[in-house]
């Protein structure tokens, strides 16, 4: 899928988690360039930080059998929040939203997958 496809496909991923839970929400008078920009950053935490975090937390990864991936999927988000117009309302908002959000994600990666959009060829 094209960087472009995928910053779009991100960007409303974010816009219907706000939409869908209302722990997450962009500031009043949000355009869409700052939901793209928000997308965009949380593309660059996702590959930048998001896996130090995931080694750093290793052994307690582990032991949770993989369920701290959620609370660091939260902690990504929550870093996003802090550095753009999206607002997250506390921690535990931010893990539930970082929850809803792949699950948006998973569907609409789906819709373009079904849809032949990606790119990819169909034998």
């Amino acid at each position: 899928m094209g960087f472009i496809l995928r910053l779009l496909l991100n960007a409303l991923a974010l816009y219907l988690l706000t939409q869908v839970y209302n722990g997450v929400s962009f500031a009043p008078g949000a355009d869409v360039v700052s939901v793209v920009v928000a997308a965009l950053v949380m593309g660059i935490v996702n590959a930048l930080i998001r896996p130090v975090l995931l080694l750093l937390s290793l052994p307690i990864n582990l032991l949770t059998l993989g369920l701290f991936t959620l609370v660091i999927n939260g902690i990504v988000l929550w870093l996003v929040a802090q550095v753009t117009v999206l607002n997250v309302s506390g921690f535990g908002a931010a893990i539930v939203g970082a929850i809803v959000l792949t699950v948006i994600s998973w569907l609409l990666d789906a819709l373009v997958s079904a849809l032949g959009l990606d790119g990819r060829r169909r034998v």
